[in-house]
């Protein structure tokens, strides 16, 4: 009789508590976009801080109707990205840390009023290196200048989580290997890592260097290589990023930050072919 029972638990089980390793799924997108991610089965929303929380593009009146759209929104504001305007340099002669901190501390306070759990450190236009300037120096005066910024963010409760760059965009921080060394020489909890296999594949960075990431590894963002389209467009194999990602035992949110076509079809597509690619990953 047990042994009859048994699979009937189990199936009550996966019933109950859902497919087990299943990753939370979101997308980098407008809010207005919301009733469509909620009916592609997303539950999470990646927003540019320039859209939306920029003190610089943003005024405290539009703040607050960004806020009763994020608050009644079907997806939950997860996250936000495009953090440090080019404007605002964090290596290099031009740096202001005074000018720097006042806009991080604005930015933070916004997105603590929204709910906002993670900051992602992109911004490869502030963070690049002067043509001439010693990328070692320009390395000791980065690290110095986000422990600061780490610090602000740990009073907020908000983690920021630096992203790997690609030659296109950037001259500084160009593998996740160096981005890795970044967050260990900061060496603060309020600070970790974006892996985005975007720039992996761009730099042709191999899959396993995810597995060095060990507990740093908090967000991830993706995108195919060619056009940065949707995943799914033309079957990019993601699943040695995704086994390496279950190595470390990942468990934050994968973000889709593509060129859309037609998002109201693409992103049932893209959600759909994400899932089946994590599923075959063993």
């Amino acid at each position: 009789m047990m042994g009859l029972l048994l699979p009937i638990l189990y199936n009550l089980l996966v019933l109950i508590s859902g497919p087990a390793d299943v990753p939370d799924l979101g997308v980098i997108q407008s809010i207005k976009k919301d009733t469509v991610m909620y009916q592609a089965g997303y539950r999470y929303i990646e927003e540019s801080i320039t859209n939306s929380f920029s003190p610089r593009n943003v005024s405290e009146q539009q703040f607050q109707k960004n806020l009763e759209l994020f608050n009644k929104s079907k997806v939950r504001l997860y996250s936000c990205n495009v953090f440090i305007p080019g404007s605002l340099k964090l290596v290099g002669p031009a740096v202001n840390d005074i000018a720097v901190l006042g806009y991080v501390d604005t930015v933070l306070g916004r997105c603590k009023r929204a709910g906002v759990s993670l900051v992602v450190l992109g911004s490869g236009e502030a963070r690049r290196i002067p043509a001439g300037y010693d990328s070692i120096q320009a390395a000791k005066e980065f690290i110095i200048l986000v422990r600061k910024m780490a610090d602000l963010a740990s009073a907020y409760g908000i983690v920021i989580a630096i992203e790997n760059l690609n030659y296109t965009e950037t001259n500084f921080i160009l593998s996740l290997s160096q981005a890795i060394d970044i967050v260990k020489a900061v060496n603060r909890s309020s600070f970790k890592l974006t892996v985005d296999i975007y720039h992996m594949l761009m730099e042709d960075e191999p899959a396993d260097v995810i597995e060095q990431t060990g507990g740093l590894l908090v967000h991830c963002h993706i995108a195919e290589k060619t056009d940065r389209a949707y995943p799914g467009k033309t079957g990019v194999d993601f699943r040695p990023y995704f086994r390496s990602m279950k190595k470390v035992n990942f468990k934050g949110k994968i973000m889709i930050e593509c060129r859309w076509g037609d998002f109201d079809k693409e992103s049932k597509i893209a959600r759909d072919y994400l899932l089946s690619q994590w599923e075959s990953a063993r």
